[in-house]
Order: structure tokens, then sequence, then C-alpha cells
């Protein structure tokens, strides 16, 4: 019988359990143990471990990673982004706790890898809006020694105004043309059913983004996450605390010089606590687009082709004073389903054919834009006056 070993480290007995229940050997081969030549796993964000640092349990997210950068080279840490290949960082920081690696893979799941090709020339009108946020958010990365100092770069943008305005649209435009790490963040991302569950997830996904800076954290309906504090009797603490704890990483002792941006969406500007209004440096009001925006929204969704018969763009324009982005796109895909319409009732009467002897849908006609303009309806022009008065009172201005 062979003799029992006298006394084992905690990496050796570790290894020793791992490897009896199931461990494959190509994971183990990643971490260091103690008898090793000291090179740790090179996905955990550490080249060598040290005593306070241990390893912890391979995660399915690490072996992804891994075969993504075995495919664009061979070398781990290297992934290829379209463009050519460039070293990347380690996908985690170290953590010291499993839990926390954990938490923190749940939230890389929320990483925008791909761009979400989204230009600024395809976003019509809002040109205050654009240049607010290229100067708050691209501005700096693309000249950094200029921002030092007191022209230090923002750190909290916000961006408000009425539904279907165009306000997701510009952080897709963000995500693109800033090549920055883009964390797509909404309420069910850093809310947990476990008990300071919710404040570990916000700590992880700050400490995500600084790991990974120059990044940008996209918080999308921030309403629902950080209202008023202390005014409803219903607030639960575990809500309060977590809405604390976004506020202490926004600013606070933990706050880093490495280039984080916050960059938060709401329709409900109103209901946001002051001391997060008070961090959001940059209150952008996206409002609803003028004449000019949605003239050009026209001829780009309702093109006048030689097919075409003439689309009446003045009589569209006057008629959606006070319409949303997104109901400008309802207006047209009503009209464009006028001539269809037409065709199945067409076909209905005509029996079953065969696709191939299928007719083209017909041309739009000037009475099907009436028929649409008459069927279709604004949907956030009510609460206009209310962002106009909180843009008043905390909005951002450019004056020229």
């Amino acid at each position: 019988m062979d003799p029992a070993p006298t006394r084992w480290t905690f990496q050796e007995f570790k290894a020793f359990y791992e490897s009896k229940f199931g461990r494959s050997k190509e994971v183990e081969k990643k971490e260091s143990l103690p008898h090793s030549n000291g090179q740790g796993d090179s996905l955990n964000g550490s080249s060598q471990l040290n005593g306070n640092a241990k390893p912890g349990p391979e995660l399915a997210v690490f072996e992804q990673y891994a075969i993504k950068g075995s495919s664009a080279g061979g070398n781990p840490g290297v992934m290829s982004n379209g463009l050519g290949e460039r070293p990347q960082k380690p996908l985690l920081p170290p953590f010291e706790s499993a839990d926390v690696r954990n938490l923190a893979e749940s939230l890389c799941r929320d990483i925008v890898r791909g761009s979400p090709d989204v230009k600024w020339e395809s976003i019509k009108g809002l040109e205050n809006a654009k240049r607010l946020l290229k100067e708050a958010v691209v501005m700096p990365i693309k000249y950094p020694r200029y921002f030092t100092g007191l022209l230090s770069p923002w750190k909290g943008i916000l961006l408000f105004g009425p539904p279907g305005t165009g306000k997701t649209m510009l952080a897709k435009a963000v995500a693109t043309e800033c090549k920055t790490t883009f964390f797509n963040i909404s309420a069910s991302s850093i809310v947990s059913k476990w008990r300071g569950d919710s404040e570990k997830l916000v700590k992880v996904l700050f400490e995500l983004a600084r790991h990974h800076a120059p990044s940008t954290i996209f918080l999308d309906e921030i309403d629902s996450i950080i209202s008023h504090r202390g005014e409803a009797r219903s607030e639960h603490e575990a809500s309060r605390r977590l809405k604390t704890e976004l506020l202490i990483q926004m600013d606070g002792l933990a706050r880093s010089n490495e280039l984080v941006f916050v960059l938060a969406a709401t329709n409900l500007p109103w209901e946001l606590d002051t001391a997060m209004l008070r961090r959001l440096e940059k209150r952008i009001l996206v409002p609803l687009p003028e004449a000019e925006a949605r003239r050009a929204m026209f001829e780009e969704l309702l093109p006048s082709g030689s097919h075409e018969e003439n689309i009446p763009y003045e009589l569209l324009v006057d008629s959606t004073e006070g319409f949303s982005g997104s109901d400008i796109r309802l207006v047209c895909k009503e009209a464009a389903m006028q001539p269809l319409r037409r065709l199945m009732a067409h076909l209905e009467d005509q029996g079953e054919s065969s696709e191939e002897d299928l007719p083209p849908v017909g041309p739009i006609r000037p009475e099907d834009i009436k028929a649409a303009l008459r069927n279709t309806r604004p949907s956030a022009h009510l609460d206009v006056h209310r962002y106009e008065k909180f843009n008043q009172d905390y909005g951002s201005h450019i004056l020229t």
C-alpha cells in the first residue's frame, strides 16, 4: 500500500480534489501548482499566482474566450477584430473569490462584442445631442493629451427625452464610433434575488469596466434602478443599498483614473435621485424631431423612385408635428402596407397561385399617405413641456 502524504498544501489538495471529481486534463494544465514553474493561468488576469490570489474554477466563458483566441492566431489573449489582430486584455481581472468570478461571468454576457453598425450620419437630426456626445465621449479618446487636469472628461452622461426619439440609437452610435468596451446594462443585469448580490454585481461591473478601460457603461431606463430615495414607504432595504453602491462606485473613494463613461437613458428624468443627477454631469435632451429631420426620415424610409408616384413629402412633414422617430416609422410602414393590402385582396379573389406567378407590389399612392396619417397618432407629444422644463432646470446646452 502506498504511503499517505504527510502534509498537503491547499493548492495540492485542491488539484487532487478537482482531478478526482471530473476536472479535464486540459483545464488542469492551465493552473499553477506549488511544484510547477510558477506560471499562472493566462486567462484569469495574473501571470503568477501569489499567496493571496487563489486560482478559482474555470468557467465556460473562459473556455469560449480561449477557443476564440486560439482560432484567431493560436496565442491566448489574441483575438481578431476584423481589421487585424491586436493583443486583448484578459477577460476578467484576478478575483480572490469564485463567487465573485461567477458574478463577473454573468456580467460579461452584457458586453457588446460586435459593432452595432450605427453611424452618426444614420441618425437624422439631433445635432446638439450628437455634438455634446462627441465632445464628452469621442474627443477624450481621440485626443487624450488635451483632457487632463481641469479638462478631464466627464464620467456621467444622461440622455433624456420622450420615448422613441433616438436615445438608444445614440448609445449604439457611441458603441460603434468610440471603439470602447461597451457594457449594455439593464435592471435585470444588476438586480439579484439573493441578499447582497445586487451590490456585489454593481461593484464587479465597475471593476470590469476599469479593467477593460476605456469602456462605456450604458444604463438603459435608469429610472427603474435609481429613483428617489426615502420618499416611498415601500422602498426595500435591498433597493436602497443597490442605489447607494451605484452612487459610491460612480463618485467615491473607488473612483480611479481609468477612462470609464456612464451613459444613461431615461424617459422619466424627474424621477431620478438628485445625487445621481449630480453624478451625471452632462444631461442632454433628445427632443422630438424637427421639420428638417422629419423630412430626412421620410425621404430615407419612403424613397421616391422612377416606378413610384410622387410622394407628398411636404404634406407628411406638415402633418407630423409632434411625432417621434418611431411614430414616423409607423406612418411609413402603414403607408407601405396599403398597396400590399390591395394586392392581397386581389390574390384572395383570384385564388391560389404559384410563387413564381405572384405579381409585384404596386407603388405607394398619395391617398395611401393620407390614409396612413389618419390611422396613426403621436405617442409622446403630451409631456413635451415637462421635458423642456427639466431641460431648462438641469439640462446641458452649447451656447454659440
